[in-house]
């Protein structure tokens, strides 16, 4: 009798344990495909309103049909990746939870690509490349759809490897390779190309260097005070004014110079004014909430909250304006050979329903895929907290500033990544106790010495995850090349078609 219930108790057990094992197997699937039919849904949406439209007034409605389905996975994929650099660090700072993050990312992009978004855009994408009288229509229109569904293709393949990459040169090197497989080496700016190639190391220094050199003005102003209640009423009205002051600048220069082009004076004027009136109105805010708060660095903490969300929010903003036309240029490209009756123009206007394809899909994308990048760029590199996360977003609308004026090629993606890595590794050097070098032939316990890497200096506390420093950089450097190779062999593809 005993055996029969014992027996009867482990078939219980195991039924519980299969249950529960097809119930994690339920939910993860779950998690892969309810994701994946929305993004279906919203491209044969797409695909079938462009189709009856077109199909109305044009006879080449199917191409234009399919490059609008490409320029909205396009969109997709930049929604899923690189919107997580705006983001990442308001939530890894515990700021914002994941769903807030994504409902202002998602309303700050749309608005962004819609309101300020580019109404004129280089067809050639910046001058990668020069199609001569030798490149016919039907070529340059096969030379955008392989460049744009290049892109896509690598940007989902990174977002799939938790690498955050630049969507910029991911178009840029899908349409050089599209470029070279029509018409040659001949047809590249290689000029335009290496200054680009250039940015894959300014874009992160600067912003890695900025991150790190306000981190360490915060932390010796106020964190390292004794007081830090009394310096944080000094300094922190100043740092929200400079936030203010940088982003006005910012948001005149890159997220509202499609709309807007005001001069130099004019920047200079009301960057001005609103730092002014940023001081003005921090000094009072910040003396009423250091009253509620003790002495500690986590009270102190609390003040770069509001000023870290407001800067994510208009990050978002600037690149819905600017990256919207990295998923639907290339696709107005090919709608302005229709309505040009087969010519190719070196300049296009951007039609409202593109722009809307691009603005819905960035947000749709980043909505549904998005987190996991998030929680990639916010968490999983280095620790942050608000004020980590404050100098992150700072340096990254600080360094685009400069590069602009300088006329320097940088990449957002690379230069907030970048920025998270400066604080960590900042952070590495001030908080490991020990960082002297050992002297020649000095020799260490088991456990000493894993305490110690390879070049010989203590590395108690490894602050940044050097897994990522690697694979991240290893996809900066492959981006353009890996989307010109699959640009390339997809418009070989299609010529066999």
């Amino acid at each position: 009798m005993a055996y029969s219930e014992k027996k009867r108790e482990n078939r219980y057990v195991n039924d519980l344990r299969r249950y529960g094992y097809g119930q994690s197997l339920f939910f993860d699937l779950r998690r892969i495909v309810v994701p994946l039919g929305f993004s279906v849904l919203f491209l044969a949406v797409v695909g079938s309103a462009v189709a009856g439209y077109q199909s109305t007034i044009s006879e080449d409605w199917l191409i234009v049909a399919v490059a609008a389905v490409v320029g909205g996975y396009m969109a997709l994929n930049i929604g899923a990746n690189d919107v997580a650099n705006n983001m990442g660090p308001a939530v890894g700072g515990k700021v914002l939870t994941v769903l807030a993050a994504v409902v202002i990312a998602a309303v700050c992009e749309a608005a962004g690509a819609l309101l300020a978004g580019g109404d004129v855009v280089k067809t050639v994408s910046k001058g990668i490349i020069s199609p001569g009288p030798d490149v016919s229509v039907a070529m340059f229109r096969d030379l955008m759809l392989s460049a744009l569904f290049a892109a896509a293709l690598w940007i989902n393949l990174a977002t799939i490897l938790n690498a955050p990459v630049s969507t910029t040169h991911s178009i840029v090197g899908g349409v050089l390779g599209a470029g070279i497989a029509v018409g040659g080496f001949g047809l590249v700016n290689w000029t335009t190309m290496a200054a680009i190639a250039a940015s894959w190391v300014i874009s992160p220094a600067f912003g890695a260097g900025f991150a790190a050199l306000i981190l360490y003005f915060i932390k010796v102003k106020i964190l390292y005070a004794e007081d830090r209640l009394t310096a944080a009423k000094t300094w922190v009205p100043v740092l929200i004014a400079l936030m203010a002051g940088a982003f006005t600048a910012y948001m005149l220069l890159k997220g509202l110079n499609k709309v807007w082009h005001p001069g130099a004076v004019e920047i200079v004027l009301l960057s001005g004014l609103a730092f002014v009136a940023a001081y003005a109105a921090a000094r009072p805010y910040v003396r009423a909430r250091v009253r509620g708060l003790g002495n500690k660095r986590s009270d102190i903490n609390q003040l770069f909250d509001v000023p870290l969300i407001a800067g994510a929010a208009l990050l978002s903003f600037a690149h819905g304006a600017n990256d919207v036309a990295n998923a639907v240029g290339p696709l107005a490209a090919i709608v302005s050979t229709v309505q040009q009756s087969g010519g190719i123009a070196t300049q296009v206007t951007i039609p409202l329903w593109v722009m809307a394809v691009g603005a819905f899909g960035i947000a749709l994308g980043l909505g549904l895929f998005g987190p996991k990048l998030i929680a990639v760029v916010g968490e999983k590199i280095t620790r942050l907290n608000s004020p980590r996360a404050y100098c992150v977003a700072l340096s990254a609308a600080v360094t685009v500033l400069i590069a602009t004026t300088l006329g320097l090629p940088v990449s957002s993606t690379h230069i907030a990544v970048g920025a998270v890595f400066g604080v960590g590794f900042l952070r590495e050097f001030l908080e490991n106790p020990n960082k002297r070098k050992l002297r020649p032939g000095h020799k260490l316990n088991a456990t000493a010495e894993d305490a110690f890497n390879s070049r010989g200096f203590r590395s108690v506390r490894l602050l940044v995850r050097r897994r990522f420093v690697f694979s991240i950089a290893s996809a900066w450097v492959i981006t353009v090349p890996a989307s010109a190779l699959l640009a390339a062999l997809i418009y070989g593809g299609l010529q066999l078609l």
